[in-house]
């Protein structure tokens, strides 16, 4: 509870960022301000001048050296998490799947989403919907959850189907945990926030007091203050976006005007394992207190030294680095590294000793500027990477295939420090998102704020999964989210199919005469099946063995297995 409070603390005081709304082109507004900033002459200002000039202008100045030239990495800066790395539960404890679930699906969060469910329910039959409704309980609702992960499992075309019968597909669990027209009725009402509050704050459009995320925010903040309270990241962090896509009525400003609304979620994550620390929702085009844009804002409203500590290395792609950013998250001891843009502001324009389409593979060239040095190395094509972690070429090598004498062949190629980090700390991004997709719970809706309530499933299995792992480690991907929907839905996880014992075999009625004439008749009985089912006393030599019933065991007649089909 201690953490809870901490962070709830904090949490409050976050500020969601924000995105623009405009064209596609228009994405990342930051390149309004790029310019090319390279004049020749500068490259002849004496080193008194460069000493005297602004970082950024100074950057300009300085030319490209080789894998040759030795660099000096900036001073290591000293890892001090505010908590031990890790799960913040006890390993000593057992922890169910649906526990940990629960840790981010609280039952007062369950509670009070029902009681917004039937708010809304109610406000829908006022209005004519004709369809029967009774309040929705928690249990129920955990219910409802759990088949919405079964069917994230087990996909199928349409709803319609998982309720189907009489086919060689048809499935069994979805009609003994609740009814189709039950499923659909609680799909079309649920609501995270209260609807008389809803109304309130839509008569505040276009005005600085309405809250885009209002739909959201109770169940939102319910989810981000349970990442950051039950596991704590380890050093190497990566922060990146991530769509959601729906055919959705728009209340939330698109991230890109399409058949399909997406809306995007900055996501921090921990690179070890793909847990989602912390994330934020893109609302539009706002402005921005810092004045950095939107890509400045975006880093910096996950990256909350009091929760996290100091020391961390960030790792990012080139929509967020600049070198303002790194310089000024150096400045509050976290490290940073990623791919850049050469045509964005402040990052060097000089060809000086620069790389050509004409250098060889593995050819290196870097400048650095205080804490920050830009590489560029020559792999198939040019790759940019800057970082205020590493040396620009501290001797690493990689192998690539190329192709000589029409057969392909491995060769070593030197590779900068830089990115060398940066491919090995990204892959924590593709490592989130794999797991997430594994079982996305997506379904066609036209309210954004549902589809966005099933992302919100996505991340807390997923984290809860990654929180077993962590703490056990017995179980796969699969098995877990198996126990984790079996125990929401309330039905035992191994249910063993009905088969015949094989103590339940046919023997003869009666003892058998040497009377070889008489071996049929001696001993028949009326079949228990035709008389129970038909009204029909035909009668049987032949009987079950364990059952100690006649029954009627012929080539047209095997009512022998239809008996013991109804046991």
């Amino acid at each position: 509870m201690a953490h809870e409070e901490a962070l709830q603390t904090t949490t409050d005081s976050e500020e969601e960022c924000s995105f623009s709304s405009e064209e596609e082109e228009e994405l990342d507004d930051e390149l309004l301000h790029f310019e090319e900033r390279f004049d020749a002459a500068e490259d002849t200002v004496s080193n008194e001048c460069k000493n005297k000039m602004p970082a950024a202008k100074r950057a300009r100045t300085l030319s490209w050296k080789a894998e040759t030239d030795v660099d000096r990495a900036p001073q290591t800066l000293r890892f001090l998490p505010a908590r031990e790395p890790g799960p913040q539960l006890s390993t000593a404890d057992a922890h169910s799947p649906m526990s940990l679930f629960k840790l981010f699906f609280t039952e007062s969060a369950v509670e009070n989403l029902c009681h917004n469910t039937n708010v809304q329910a109610a406000r829908a039959a006022a209005k004519g919907r004709k369809y029967k409704w009774t309040d929705v309980s928690v249990d129920e609702l955990y219910r409802y959850i759990g088949l919405v992960l079964y069917m994230a499992t087990l996909k199928m075309s349409c709803i319609a189907d998982y309720w189907r019968q009489g086919s060689p597909f048809s499935l069994p669990l979805p009609a003994t945990v609740m009814s189709r027209d039950r499923y659909r009725t609680i799909s079309w009402n649920v609501h995270m926030s209260h609807p008389d509050a809803d109304k309130e704050n839509d008569k505040k459009r276009g005005t600085a007091q309405h809250d885009r995320l209002f739909r959201i925010k109770p169940l939102m903040d319910t989810i981000r203050l349970a990442c950051k309270a039950f596991y704590h990241p380890r050093r190497n962090l990566v922060v990146n976006e991530r769509s959601v896509a729906c055919r959705a009525k728009r209340e939330v400003t698109p991230f890109l005007k399409a058949k399909l609304t997406k809306f995007k979620f900055f996501i921090l994550s921990d690179s070890s394992n793909g847990y989602t620390v912390d994330f934020s929702v893109y609302t539009g085009k706002n402005s921005f207190p810092t004045g950095r844009g939107l890509s400045y804002d975006a880093v910096m409203s996950l990256l909350d030294r009091k929760v996290l500590g100091s020391g961390y290395h960030v790792y990012m792609d080139d929509f967020y680095t600049t070198p303002k950013l790194f310089t000024d998250l150096f400045a509050l001891k976290f490290g940073a590294c990623g791919a850049y843009r050469d045509q964005r502001k402040d990052f060097p324009k000089t060809a000086a000793n620069s790389l050509s389409r004409s250098s060889s593979r593995g050819s290196i060239r870097w400048i650095r500027d205080g804490p920050l040095v830009c590489v560029k190395w020559m792999d198939a094509q040019v790759v940019s990477v800057c970082s205020t972690i590493h040396a620009g070429y501290t001797g690493e090598r990689v192998k690539r295939k190329i192709k000589a004498q029409h057969t392909w062949k491995a060769k070593s190629f030197p590779c900068p420090a830089p990115v060398t980090a940066y491919n090995q700390h990204m892959g924590g991004v593709d490592l989130s998102d794999q797991l997430l997709q594994y079982y996305a719970a997506q379904h066609k809706t036209m309210k954004w704020y549902r589809e966005i309530f099933l992302h919100f499933l996505d991340i807390a299995a997923n984290n809860a999964f990654i929180l077993h792992k962590e703490l056990h480690g017995n179980m796969t991907h699969d098995q877990f989210m198996e126990e984790l929907i079996t125990e929401l839905c309330g039905v035992p996880q191994k249910a063993a199919p009905k088969q015949f014992s094989t103590v339940h075999v046919p023997v003869p009625g009666a003892e058998l005469t040497s009377d070889v004439r008489r071996i049929a008749t001696v001993g028949r009985r009326i079949c228990v099946h035709c008389k129970a089912m038909h009204g029909k006393k035909q009668q049987t030599p032949w009987k079950c063995q364990t059952c100690d019933v006649h029954l009627c065991l012929q080539l047209n007649r095997n009512c022998f297995q239809e008996w013991h089909k109804s046991l």
